[in-house]
């Protein structure tokens, strides 16, 4: 028996030795079948819900292996900034937005590009107020890196005239010994975002890892639910059937878990527990805690996330040398080393993933000493511990990878040669030498290397097919910069087969085989004949889910 057959289909199961299918039986929440179109017809009875896929793409529904789930689902209803060039421009869409919302507690842009205030000799603060002076307003970068902030909202948030902060963050202050309106890292801009109409409940898993205090109320609760069923909606619109968060805390996993239980949840989902540089070491049995209680097929934990650096643009990412452009600057690293190391030793032994947050290439190098260090400690094993970004890598460092066994996150959009971000001027933030060596998927590849592929949403729009084509069809910035392109089957490969791999569900879902989950998803048009330069526009037309159809279907 099938509840789902799709047929005259061109399928790509991603499973090596059958690569090729024409269609597709699902019953309950697994596949049943998949084959030749005359044979799976066979099987439909008449309650089955059978799809004539007319020739189009059905692949393993994409795994977005890195994205901010709650924050994403929060910027959907904030006022987007990131088309935005100039200062000037921005004006009339926050006039507009605040005059829509006038118990709007905090006005916030998100989605900032930093060339918004490049060239100014005017503070941040100062260039906000001039937009909106008596209300508190703010613009999140779309890296979530920096707030630039105004009076108002500085003053609101007790930081005006300066905090202390905790490694890795800054409050930049003004010659006239008022902070500036920039505000670096998370430990800086958390308290600006707590104003905001969520309370700052969607940035806690991102900001520090802890749950709301005080506890959220039922209303809130419910408010929040709503607000990442709003979100997952829009992922599964893009073909998404599982993420993994790179934010986290108890309260994420309750609502999610609630959502399930409710019938509500279109998604899979893996929440980390979230360890900052300034927690001790005794909170990572709150990671282990989270492991054992959370352990689904749709929601789930097992893994701890750590920030070594921070972005290359706001200069903050750690480098081993000074910046081109800031002589004597070379970022700041997250976590002091022996705090790291001994925090990956432990989380190691525990049998827990690590994915760490590292862009400079000296960051990625602390990251891997701490690999190296707990695998000295506690032995070899199949730990598929991941870096995130790896914007800069060192030749040594590649080889360490592999050795070590280090799987290789890295999101296609965001590199300079991606054409979303406006590549860097020469001798900024890289060196002419760093080019070959900056998001170099073709290399890790090559090395052999676990290459995975995923967004970062909300700092870039969780649009996968624009991102598959970011990896195919990369920008040609010139000589200097080597080509890092991907055939398109290396990449749907990176989108699906791998990413399942990297959270050990190789065994559940990430590729069509009978048994395994129905999560799949078909494109709207055959992607193997589709234009490379126009793959950003070749549309989803159906996402299912745990066997269920989670967008289109009518």
């Amino acid at each position: 028996m099938s509840d789902l057959i799709i047929y005259n289909a061109s399928i790509l199961t991603m499973v090596p030795e059958h690569p090729r299918a024409e269609a597709i039986a699902i019953q309950g929440n697994r596949i049943c079948a998949i084959g030749q179109t005359h044979k799976i017809k066979a099987l439909a009875q008449p309650h089955t819900k059978v799809i004539d896929a007319k020739g189009r793409t059905v692949l393993p529904g994409f795994i977005d292996s890195h994205v901010h789930l709650f924050q994403g689902s929060a910027e959907l209803d904030f006022l987007p900034v990131g088309g935005f060039s100039d200062l000037a421009e921005v004006q009339p869409a926050v006039l507009t937005y605040a005059d829509d919302r006038p118990d709007e507690p905090l006005v916030l842009g998100v989605g900032a590009f930093y060339g918004l205030f490049s060239g100014q000799t005017t503070s941040p603060r100062m260039l906000l107020d001039a937009i909106l002076p008596d209300r508190p307003f703010a613009l999140l970068a779309a890296d979530l890196h920096t707030v630039w902030a105004n009076t108002c909202a500085l003053e609101k948030a007790g930081l005006l005239h300066g905090a202390d902060m905790p490694e890795g963050s800054t409050v930049m202050m003004g010659d006239d010994g008022l902070a500036n309106g920039i505000l670096l890292e998370t430990g800086a801009f958390g308290p600006v975002l707590a104003l905001s109409r969520t309370g700052g409940r969607d940035m806690l898993g991102y900001v520090t890892g802890d749950d709301p205090d005080p506890a959220a109320t039922k209303a809130e609760r419910e408010a929040d639910k709503e607000l990442l069923l709003k979100g997952i909606d829009h992922v599964a619109a893009h073909g998404i059937t599982t993420l993994h968060n790179m934010d986290g805390n108890f309260y994420q996993l309750e609502l999610l878990s609630e959502l399930e239980a409710e019938g509500r949840l279109k998604v899979r989902v893996q929440v980390p527990m979230h360890l900052k540089n300034y927690d001790p070491l005794e909170r990572l049995q709150e990671a282990a805690k989270m492991h054992a209680q959370y352990r689904g097929d749709k929601v789930w934990s097992g893994r701890v996330k750590m920030f070594m650096d921070g972005v290359l643009e706001s200069r903050t990412a750690l480098k081993s040398r000074p910046y081109p452009d800031t002589p004597g600057t070379q970022g700041e690293a997250v976590f002091d080393p022996d705090h790291f190391n001994e925090a990956c030793r432990i989380a190691d032994a525990m049998g827990l993933q690590i994915s760490v947050h590292a862009v400079g290439d000296l960051a990625v190098s602390r990251v891997l000493d701490g690999y190296e260090y707990a695998r000295k400690h506690n032995g070899k094993r199949d730990a598929r511990h991941r870096i995130e970004h790896i914007e800069v890598i060192s030749e040594a460092d590649i080889d360490r990878m592999k050795a070590l066994d280090v799987v290789a996150s890295m999101q296609p959009r965001h590199a300079a040669f991606a054409g979303f971000f406006e590549p860097p001027q020469p001798n900024t933030v890289l060196y002419e030498d760093e080019y070959a060596r900056s998001c170099a998927w073709r290399i890790l590849r090559d090395q052999g290397i676990p290459l995975a592929f995923s967004t970062d949403w909300p700092v870039v729009p969780v649009d996968v097919m624009a991102n598959i084509q970011c990896a195919v069809v990369p920008v040609d910035l010139g000589l200097n910069w080597p080509d890092q392109s991907q055939t398109l089957m290396e990449t749907l490969d990176s989108y699906t087969a791998v990413n399942a791999w990297m959270a050990f569900r190789e065994h559940h879902h990430g590729c069509l085989r009978t048994g395994l989950a129905a999560d799949l998803v078909m494109l709207d048009g055959n992607i193997a004949t589709h234009t490379p330069n126009e793959l950003r526009n070749l549309p989803v037309a159906l996402t299912v889910c745990d066997g269920t159809i989670t967008f289109g279907g009518d």
